[in-house]
């Protein structure tokens, strides 16, 4: 009965169990599937997907898809592609919509603010623009933000401190603006904090010191200023630094040797100065050291071998000085060390170079080393880049020190002050994948020989290396050739044919040799099969005579034709007419050209004609320069230049009066960098140029005008820079009232015209005007008292007039020469009696000269370059300084700032 009893409760308590677990099996297996997502949040979520459009996605996205395509309203939102719903709740808790090709404002209302759970929200990749408002600060839960790679603007940092659970925060590659606030401080849990490519400026506040948890710190690429906090040294957890490319300025702080984990530091583009940091030799893990562009001075020290996993090390375009430690070179993990154009000296060793080491880059050059090339370099067997250029070697170089470095592919060996003279037949014959080469600066034999296989380049600098006698024939074989420079040597003869024929080739320097013509490309090569690649082509200061060549007419491509100081004649051909939409520059001054131009052509050549109203139709004109001609007739029709920058129509013919409103559409002076926002971007990193369109960049246009009283070169001119010159005709009427429209021009010239009547009191809106000559009209009545308000004036000339009444009482009307008064016999005031006590005297003969001799706005130099080829300027003057485009410097020379995926990782 007992074992009866015992076993009946066995299986009650048994089934009891049973039940007990299958209940509670069913709760928990259907947890997952009972909550789906709250109808509000899917409500939030499809009107957010309705605030965008869906267009291409970002270049950077390597696998993105537009994932809010999967979004439906019949369906369960926690579903949906870039969704996460917290298991129990049904709460949305992670957004990632980057790489989703989202295009669009993003709204002050967005739904986004109703998902007030969002732990992760990722927006990167996208193309959105807009302010993000403070309603953010809804998402008080979001532990990662990342909103880079969009056009974003306005300020967001004033918000940061609401997210006190945030531990990644990617606010890169936008327009951000506005500073660091010191609050960034409460942020204790972040660890990934990256602002780099954007706009904020201001100093960086020591609270950033209180994040202790923070691994990676990006501020690169922005306008920061002042010193590096010293506080950043407590954030011993850093792995990631970069503070490339802003302003600041003063030494890297000693508390820098306490950031013992950092791996990749890149201070390169500052201002920062100081011997070679030694805190700098703590950090032994450190792998990349970036310091270039900055103002380092002293030596390199010694134990720098510290630095035992230092992989890649610039430090180059800084002040060092004294010798190259042989030490670095001992450093097993190096691969790439550049050290160029600082101030370094003495011999050159390498030290013990007994194993082949890992280098793979060195870059040396523009430095004063003097001495011979140790042949110890041959034993840097691995090295793929070198560049010894400027190297004063004071004698013989054995070239063949250089066979043994089979992996080059780029070689800089320019200007090395010595008596030998390299075959290029022997020299090239060392090298399988060399692309880069450059030679000039000195004696270099091209003797066709027997045909040697070469290495396919794509680059190659002959100047300066005493060529003479014919084109190189051994240069036929380059099929890859894109970049040539061969001037300044003693090539004469004719440019082959066979050259134009290169599949590759686009930039080609044929300047200051004594070439007498070109030869047309083989006939075969005019079928449909050729495609000349040629975008640009430099050919002055030779002997070419004849016409220009026609064949230029297939050149499809064409940016640049320069064949000025030459002796060509005939006319321009009028198929340049039809590269409007390619040829930026065209410079063909100092020959002896005639005829008519082709209708897209304009210039400083002696055009008899009347103004081609027909300009006003380009509307991306932003250079005008028709100075110095022949135009006649009126210029009263009332034109259109909305980009229009800087016009010079002087020293023509040109009369009549002009409407009141003619200066109303000329939108680019009147309200060019108006806002904050557009100044903003003007700074001393990220300056605009006019011709930075043109391909590669730096065929930067340069004119000579007379501002503030001087002749100045620009050689490069700010895309802000506006002017405005109409001296020298013989314009007559009232000054357009419209012309106060112009607010945002620099310099303006009214001079040697008959202006009449009073001058416009509008002038005083033209609140950036730094030089203003209306001087040799007839003009009457009072000098604007608006004037004296204009802080930026600091030239102008009233002088010859019939001007009257009280001169403005401004500080920079006291700062004037008397002679931009005279000969207005009825002015007084203040102001005048400072600067020249009686203006009643008579005026001195010396300035009663012909017009052509005036000062006024000389433009004396070079075809200025627009979006793309709309403006030419064919000129007659001497060019004062010399120009050599981006496309034919060395690989080594000038360095630019390229942007990186990486960059705090």
């Amino acid at each position: 009965m007992k074992g009866s009893w015992n076993a009946s409760n066995i299986i009650h308590s048994s089934f009891s169990c049973l039940f007990l677990f299958l209940f509670n099996f069913r709760d928990v297996c259907a947890a997952p599937t009972r909550y789906s997502c709250r109808s509000e949040q899917r409500d939030a979520l499809l009107e957010f997907k309705n605030e965008f459009e869906i267009g291409e996605l970002s270049f950077y996205c390597i696998s993105g898809y537009p994932k809010t395509e999967s979004w439906a309203n019949s369906s369960d939102c926690c579903r949906w592609e870039g969704i996460t719903c917290d298991v129990k709740s049904g709460e949305v808790v992670e957004l990632d919509l980057s790489c989703s090709g989202l295009h669009g404002r993003f709204r002050s209302n967005s739904s986004l603010f109703r998902l007030q759970n969002l732990h992760f929200l990722d927006l990167s990749l996208n193309d959105l623009s807009g302010h993000i408002p403070s309603s953010v600060g809804n998402l008080s839960h979001l532990t990662t933000l990342h909103l880079s790679d969009n056009h974003f603007s306005g300020q967001i940092l004033s918000y940061v401190a609401i997210f006190s659970l945030l531990n990644s925060l990617d606010l890169s590659y936008n327009q951000f603006l506005g500073e660091i606030p010191p609050s960034i401080g409460n942020l204790s849990k972040l660890t990934t904090l990256d602002l780099s490519y954007n706009q904020f400026s201001g100093y960086i506040p020591f609270s950033i010191g209180n994040l202790s948890q923070l691994i990676s710190l990006g501020l690169s690429q922005n306008t920061f200023s002042g010193q590096i906090p010293s506080s950043i040294g407590n954030l011993s957890q850093l792995t990631y630094l970069h503070f490339f490319t802003n302003n600041f300025m003063g030494e890297i702080p000693s508390s820098f040797g306490n950031l013992n984990r950092l791996i990749r530091l890149s201070m390169f583009s500052n201002k920062l100065y100081g011997n070679f940091p030694s805190a700098l030799l703590k950090m032994t893990r450190l792998s990349t050291l970036i310091l270039s562009s900055n103002k380092f001075t002293g030596t390199l020290p010694p134990n720098i071998t510290s630095l035992s996993n230092l992989a890649f090390f610039d430090a180059s375009d800084n002040a060092l000085s004294g010798t190259l430690p042989s030490s670095l070179f001992t450093i097993p993990s190096l691969t790439s060390i550049d050290l160029s154009d600082n101030q370094l000296e003495g011999t050159l060793e390498f030290g013990n170079t007994s194993s082949p080491p890992n280098l793979q880059a060195l870059r040396i050059g523009g430095n004063n080393f003097i001495g011979p090339i140790p042949s110890s370099i041959s034993k840097l067997t691995n090295l793929e880049e070198l560049d010894l250029s400027s190297f004063n070697t004071q004698g013989p170089v054995d070239f063949s020190i250089f066979s043994h470095l089979k992996a080059l592919q780029t070689l800089g060996l320019s200007h090395l002050n010595t008596t030998a003279t390299i075959d290029l037949n022997d020299f090239l014959s060392y090298f399988k994948r060399l692309s880069y080469l450059d030679l000039s600066g000195n004696h270099v034999s091209a003797a066709n020989k027997s045909s040697v296989p070469w290495p396919s380049l794509v680059y190659m600098d002959l100047s300066q290396c005493g060529i003479n006698g014919f084109f190189p024939e051994l240069l036929k074989t380059q099929k890859r050739l894109r970049n040539l420079d061969i001037s300044n040597n003693k090539i004469k003869g004719q440019v082959p044919g066979w050259l134009w024929m290169l599949p590759n080739l686009e930039n080609l320097e044929l300047s200051n040799n004594t070439f007498t013509g070109f030869e047309r490309p083989p006939k075969h090569g005019l079928s449909y099969v050729w495609k000349p690649s040629i975008k640009n082509i430099l050919g002055s200061n030779n002997n070419f005579t004849g016409k220009v060549p026609s064949f230029i007419c297939a050149l499809r491509s064409l940016n640049i034709l320069d064949l000025s100081k030459n002796n060509l004649n005939g006319s321009i051909p009028h198929c340049l007419g039809n590269f409007k939409s390619s040829l930026s520059v065209l410079n063909v001054r100092h020959n002896r050209l005639s005829g008519g131009l082709p209708e897209n052509i304009l210039g400083n050549l002696r055009i008899n004609d009347t103004f081609p109203f027909w300009l006003s139709s380009l509307q991306s004109l932003q250079v005008l320069v028709l100075g110095s001609n022949s135009f006649h007739g009126p210029i009263h029709h009332q034109v259109s230049f909305p980009k229009l920058r800087i016009i010079d129509i002087s020293r023509n013919h040109f009369n009549g009066s002009l409407p009141t409103s003619y200066f109303a559409k000329w939108s680019a002076m009147s309200s060019l960098g108006t806002n904050e926002e557009d100044r903003s971007k003007v700074n001393y990193m990220d300056v605009k140029y006019m011709g930075d369109e043109v391909d590669y960049g730096y065929y930067h246009d340069s004119i000579v005008l007379m501002n503030r009283g001087l002749e100045m070169e620009l050689v490069s001119i700010l895309k802000i820079y506006t002017a405005l010159d109409f001296s020298g005709n013989e314009l007559e009427g009232e000054i357009p009232r419209s012309i106060g429209l112009l607010k945002e021009i620099h310099v303006l010239n009214l001079s040697n015209n008959g202006f009449t009547g009073h001058m416009p009191s509008s002038l005083g809106n033209m609140t950036a005007l730094e030089s203003l000559d209306v001087s040799r009209n007839k003009l009457s009545g009072e000098i604007p008292q608006e004037l004296g308000n204009l802080s930026f004036l600091a030239y102008m000339n009233f002088s010859h007039n019939q001007l009257v009444g009280l001169v403005p009482d401004g500080t920079q009307f006291r700062r004037q020469n008397c002679t931009s008064f005279e000969d207005n016999m009825r002015l007084f005031g203040p102001s005048l009696d400072e600067v020249c006590g009686d203006i009643r005297t008579p005026a001195s003969q010396q300035h009663h000269e012909s017009k052509g001799e005036e000062e006024v706005m000389s433009w004396i130099a070079v075809a200025i370059g627009s979006v793309p080829g709309i403006v030419f300027g064919l000129t007659i003057g001497y060019i004062l300084a010399s120009y050599k485009p981006e496309w034919f410097l060395n690989p080594f020379g000038r360095k630019s700032c390229r942007r990186s995926r990486s960059t705090t990782t």
